[in-house]
């Protein structure tokens, strides 16, 4: 045991005496300029390399250096920059002048990805030779880099309009093998206009024919976005993907997609061609997407106007824009493509809808919507249309379809009060300026025909109005003693005409069992106010004097609602009815008393 503990002392000892010698006889700062060389030779960049390079033999044989800068040709700024870099070293290649650099580390470094950072070629900048080679510096050495590790750094990306988008806490592991087999791990966080954006990424790629072709496998992607205007939850969920470029033809696809948001899913690929207008191809299905739980909405309990209310962390923010700037930097001003999405189930502002289908495509900023379909529960409905953001303002024309849908979930959708239930279908054309529902209240336009089957009208009970009213007026009939629902139920037909916000009725008519009705008038759904009259005759039901229940049967009764949503005013003008009544029967027995009184001739 004495004998095997002296013999591995011994060994020790010569293997620190050894990378003692090593590094004493080794200078790093003839490195220096081949390392210089061969990054400028390889990539073209200018690494600059402030101050003396020293070791580091523990816990890791390393080079140290001071200030570093990574500059692109002709770039007025480093793209990479960071006050200390460290290069750790394989100890027995050394030994073969060869520097193999295990990894690359740069900690609390800054890479800009903007237009001050980008390569520039000088317009006189004189053209090298082909033949020229580079110059012989420490040729002796070999030089070779396995792994990159940036922590706790800074990346700057200026977008094509001017904008900064500053990544903190940038954290990033490449390695490559001599196949030039690449993984990748990065994590981030991104904070703008009061929002945060957390991003985990590991992902292999394959370098072997780069730059002509390259290949990824996103293994992971896990992030979560939370802040203002979003969800009080945020937005979280994981992606996996694999992902094709090909540098001749610009082109890249996105396939086997599986994304998670939330509690939404959605699966298929993307591709498409880059260039000075980029052409996009998507193609997605979803199992289910949830866009209540996307866009932070909640059904409110106990509110009778306001279907849906807003979970959101906080208002969104506001951003200083150009006036008339409105869509010119939106995305589909930027490209054109085409959009193939399927959805077994979504839910939209409470609705829950089956079999959606979507088919769009856009150019110059002109999305034509070919199908955009689904049913909701019996019912089902067509959406076809344009939206055209080519202008400052989105402008948007629609050509509704819908057959047998429940209304009254449509209703609380665009924040109406339910106060009707039924089946609506209806044909129409609409057209207006932006895509949200507060826009559709306020700045939209168009008319529809209108059908409502099984139809009610949540507190008002035109037979029960009528029947009270005469029976308060008159003891000469009554109403039936009992009233069935169904007898309650509703067919009606409108011609409605919207008008930024005031929606005009036009020969409406109605029908149940017991009476039909007529009528006209406007509801203002921007200022919540309602002016309605109606033309009610009870058809059946009257007992009592046959005179005032023919009358009554024959003779439409006026109503007017009107008034603010919260709390409506109805006039029922019965007394006219009875009135005249009584002036015809008092008519009558005055000329029944003339006739018996005439004088014989």
């Amino acid at each position: 045991m004495r004998r095997f503990i002296t013999t591995l002392a011994i060994f020790l000892v010569v293997v620190v005496a050894g990378m003692t010698s090593l590094v004493l006889l080794v200078n790093p700062n003839e490195f220096r300029d081949y390392m210089v060389q061969q990054v400028e030779q390889r990539s073209g960049y200018h690494l600059a390399l402030n101050g003396n390079l020293r070791w580091h033999v523990w816990p890791q044989l390393s080079i140290l250096s001071g200030q570093m800068t990574l500059t692109a040709p002709g770039a007025q700024q480093p793209i990479v920059s960071a006050s200390n870099m460290r290069l750790d070293i394989k100890l027995l290649p050394l030994l073969s002048h060869q520097l193999a650099v295990k990894q690359v580390m740069l900690k609390g470094a800054v890479v800009r990805l903007t237009p001050e950072s980008d390569s520039q070629r000088p317009v006189d900048a004189p053209v090298e030779p082909s033949n020229t080679s580079p110059a012989e510096i420490c040729q002796d050495w070999r030089f070779d880099i396995g792994q990159l590790r940036v922590d706790d750094s800074l990346l700057i990306w200026q977008q094509s309009n001017g904008e900064q988008i500053n990544v903190r806490d940038f954290n990033l592991r490449l390695s490559q093998n001599p196949q030039r087999l690449a993984n990748i791990e990065l994590t981030s966080r991104i904070n703008r206009d009061q929002r945060e954006l957390l991003l985990n990424l590991s992902a292999e790629m394959n370098l072997s024919q780069s730059p002509d072709l390259i290949t990824a496998t996103v293994n992971q992607l896990n992030y979560q976005l939370t802040g203002a205007d979003l969800p009080k939850e945020g937005l979280q969920g994981q992606a996996k993907m694999q992902a094709t470029w090909l540098a001749d033809k610009q082109s890249f696809k996105l396939q086997n997609i599986a994304l998670n948001a939330n509690d939404s899913q959605l699966d298929g690929t993307v591709s498409g061609t880059l260039g000075r207008r980029p052409q996009i191809a998507v193609t997605l299905h979803s199992p289910l997407l949830n866009m209540d739980s996307l866009l932070g909405l909640k059904s409110s309990a106990g509110s009778n106007v306001q279907g849906l209310e807003a979970q959101r962390a906080g208002p969104a923010p506001v951003i200083s824009q150009t006036e008339g700037e409105g869509n010119g930097n939106t995305l589909l001003n930027a490209l054109d493509g085409m959009l193939n999405l399927n959805v077994d189930k979504m839910r939209w502002r409470g609705m829950d809808l089956d079999r959606v289908t979507l088919n769009a495509s856009s150019k110059n900023g002109l999305v034509q919507l070919a199908t955009l379909n689904g049913n909701i529960g019996s019912g089902s409905f067509s959406l076809p249309g344009t939206v055209d953001m080519r202008n400052p303002q989105t402008k948007v024309a629609l050509r509704p379809v819908l057959q047998k849908m429940a209304v009254e979930p449509l209703l609380k959708a665009f924040d109406l009060p339910p106060s009707v239930t039924g089946d609506i279908s209806l044909t129409g054309d609409f057209n207006g300026n932006g895509l949200s529902v507060p826009a559709f209240r306020r700045a939209w336009k168009g008319t529809t025909e209108v059908t409502l089957d099984n139809a009610q009208m949540n507190g008002l009970n035109f037979q029960q109005m009528i029947q009270r009213a005469v029976e308060r007026g008159s003891n000469r009939v009554r109403g039936p003693d009992s009233i069935e629902a169904s007898s309650n139920l509703q067919h009606i037909t409108a011609s409605v005409a919207l008008n930024n916000g005031l929606l005009a009725f036009g020969d409406m008519q109605g029908q149940t069992s017991m009476l039909n009705y007529s009528g006209k008038g406007s509801v203002n759904i921007s200022t919540q106010q309602a002016d309605l009259t109606f033309g009610i005759t009870m058809t059946q039901g009257w007992q009592g004097d046959m005179e005032l229940v023919s009358r009554l049967q024959q003779t439409p009764i006026p109503l007017r609602i009107y008034g603010p949503w919260s709390a409506l005013n109805y006039s029922l003008l019965i007394d006219q009815v009875l009135r005249q009544q009584l002036l015809d029967e008092a008519k009558k027995r005055l000329k029944a008393w003339s006739d018996r009184n005439q004088p014989a001739g």
